[in-house]
């Protein structure tokens, strides 16, 4: 299968800082790659590369076959971008925004029209339709900048953060409009701080850190490096956090992770009820309240803080901020 994004060596610096420090990244047609780090990790200044909307100081981009510096105009005539922040005009109605898009792409006026009323039906925004944005919850927007970024049916989208500030039932909706996309054709590069949600779209997994990728899998691959079951635990009392994290590694089986935010700890552990009985027995002794323990399968959240030392975060480095500006065809 042919990749439709390629990212060869990518580098760009603000001054000091290297936000991209040699990034290489393929995303195979029809497939969707979520690209995870924590904050200022240079998710969003990769995708602002690789749609145009910045240049990198070296490296090689390519979109649909087609050099992202050589020929950025052709680029952005088959791709599509929804960026962290709405980038419709609180002012115009949602179907005066899709129309204006619609035009923005060269669909003429009566096409771009049909196409709103398709988009706001396709996204439950018919009612909201002729009301003017500013009227609009957080989602709505959110689900209106999307439609916008699907006016002209691109085959590439690149989704930066595309379910921030959605309540669940609505991200929920938004998984659905991405899965129904993708099984349509489309490619996408996902970014989130959702781990869940690039765990549930995600064919392949790229994990960010410190502009370089650090690891690069399925979320399954991901998984399986941290190995089989593990105990989890949240105590009640931050401070007990080492005294705890001493009595895990007698029990487990490798390196205790701790999380000082969540007061949350975790090991991998061999045979995990009888594990299980061993921790609460040493806790009890030791008179340490937990709020929760059980045994499971890694997660997501366990690979990411293994390889980075971070919680999942949203990216808000304020230059890594996306637009739509410059993405009309």
């Amino acid at each position: 299968m042919a990749a439709a994004i390629v990212a060869e060596g990518l580098v760009k610096t603000y001054g000091e800082v290297r936000a991209l420090d040699g990034v290489d990244l393929s995303v195979e047609e029809g497939t969707v790659l979520g690209l995870l780090g924590p904050n200022g990790a240079g998710k969003t200044t990769c995708v602002r590369i690789l749609s145009t909307l910045l240049k990198a100081d070296s490296g090689r981009a390519v979109v649909g076959g087609l050099d992202v510096r050589d020929r950025p105009d052709a680029v952005r005539k088959i791709m599509g971008l929804s960026g962290q922040y709405t980038a419709v005009d609180e002012n115009l109605t949602g179907r005066e925004n899709l129309t204006m898009f619609g035009q923005l792409y060269h669909l003429g006026r009566k096409s771009a029209r049909a196409r709103a009323t398709e988009l706001l039906e396709d996204f439950a925004l018919t009612d909201a339709g002729d009301r003017v944005v500013k009227t609009y919850s957080g989602g709505m927007r959110r689900r209106l900048d999307l439609a916008g970024a699907l006016v002209a049916r691109p085959k590439i989208l690149f989704l930066d953060e595309p379910t921030t500030g959605l309540d669940p039932r609505s991200r929920l909706g938004m998984w659905d409009v991405i899965a129904g996309l993708v099984r349509d054709g489309a490619t996408v590069l996902l970014t989130t701080q959702y781990l869940e949600e690039a765990d549930q779209l995600a064919d392949l997994i790229s994990v960010v850190d410190h502009g370089k990728v650090i690891a690069e899998g399925t979320a399954d691959q991901l998984k399986d490096q941290m190995g089989g079951e593990r105990l989890e635990l949240v105590v009640a009392d931050g401070s007990r956090l080492e005294e705890v994290r001493s009595m895990l590694v007698e029990v487990g089986s490798g390196e205790v992770l701790v999380d000082t935010h969540t007061r949350k700890l975790s090991v991998p552990v061999r045979g995990g009820t009888s594990a299980l009985i061993d921790a609460l027995r040493r806790l009890d002794a030791a008179l340490v309240e937990v709020q929760d323990i059980g045994v499971r399968r890694p997660t997501l959240d366990d690979v990411f803080l293994s390889l980075t030392g971070h919680a999942a975060t949203l990216d808000d480095t304020p230059q890594d901020l996306p637009s739509r500006e410059g993405v009309s065809a």
